[in-house]
């Protein structure tokens, strides 16, 4: 049994995954092996009645982890070029006003920004000389207290042990009657239909996200949901969208989504080699089905 992190609820068991299966994947996908996955033992993936799906245990990458395969994904600089088309960063705007104080919590790069905002970049694995505070949400709330007119993370929920620790951390440095806005990958989506695609696992994602998972995740914290969009891949990040959908053999939307198989493998190989050659070639279709969601909710005034 296992209870979801974010209500308590009892969740439903999905499946295990073996820990070697998953070093291995990720070996063999990123070419990084990842030290806090230990050699043997497994995962489980559970389903909670509000949506979210996690694993347990909740095992985060550590900083050499994300560093290596960072510099494998080239992924300050991905981010930045797909910045200015970016999903998230656009829906977020438009709830954003002139003047408004952002804290972008889990900037990475400090790609996001808004015209006539002022955006604070955050990340405490951010690297050094990037303009980039280097700490944690609950840290910089200690010492600047409810400073914030808007709070975003984006791609950030997922990849930790207690998301609602660190939404309730980055609430401490929201203004009464201030906007909270959480992106995530979406579940089920194109990215979670890609058989043994360990990005979707420990210790990269925790959990997976989708409406009821935010609203919930919104109502434990106390706060007015305003709005929860779906929305689609970015134009400039396109390999993962074709690659949902060029995968010969798809996990399906209840699981199981890993296994030591060899069609598996050869059906995420496959994904990726059509993938990589059609990607630069066709933009994604305006009917494509959405990658993110994203959750804008308000802090009540005092």
């Amino acid at each position: 049994m296992a209870a979801c992190p974010i209500t308590g609820e009892t969740a439903t068991r999905v499946q295990a995954v073996g820990t070697k299966l998953l070093r291995g994947l990720w070996r063999h996908s990123f070419g990084v092996t990842p030290s806090v996955l230990p050699e043997r033992g497994e995962f489980t993936l559970w389903r909670a009645p509000c949506g979210l799906m996690f694993f347990d245990p909740p095992v985060e990458g550590d900083a050499a982890f994300y560093a290596a395969l960072y510099e494998k994904l080239d992924a300050p600089a991905l981010i930045r070029r797909a910045a200015p088309t970016r999903p998230e960063y656009l829906a977020a705007a438009r709830h954003l006003r002139a003047g408004d104080a952002v804290l972008d919590v889990g900037a990475g790069p400090g790609a996001f920004a808004s015209p006539g905002v002022r955006v604070t970049a955050l990340d405490p694995h951010a690297a050094e000389g990037g303009g980039v505070l280097r700490e944690t949400a609950a840290d910089h709330a200690a010492r600047l207290g409810e400073h914030y007119d808007a709070v975003t993370a984006f791609q950030v929920i997922e990849h930790v042990a207690d998301p609602l620790a660190l939404t309730r951390a980055m609430l401490a440095c929201l203004k009464p009657g201030g906007l909270l806005m959480l992106g995530a990958p979406l579940w089920p989506s194109p990215m979670t239909a890609i058989p043994n695609f360990c990005l979707n696992a420990p210790p990269h994602h925790l959990s997976w996200w989708n409406e009821g998972a935010t609203r919930a995740l919104a109502a434990q914290a106390g706060l007015v949901v305003r709005d929860v969009a779906l929305l689609p891949a970015a134009p400039g990040q396109p390999l993962i969208h074709w690659m949902g959908r060029l995968a010969p053999m798809k996990a399906p939307p209840d699981g199981p989504y890993f296994r030591a198989d060899w069609r598996w493998h050869a059906s995420l190989l496959a994904a990726y080699a059509a993938a990589r050659i059609l990607a630069p070639l066709r933009r994604i279709p305006p009917d494509a089905a959405p990658h993110f969601v994203l959750l804008v909710a308000q802090k009540p005034p005092r």
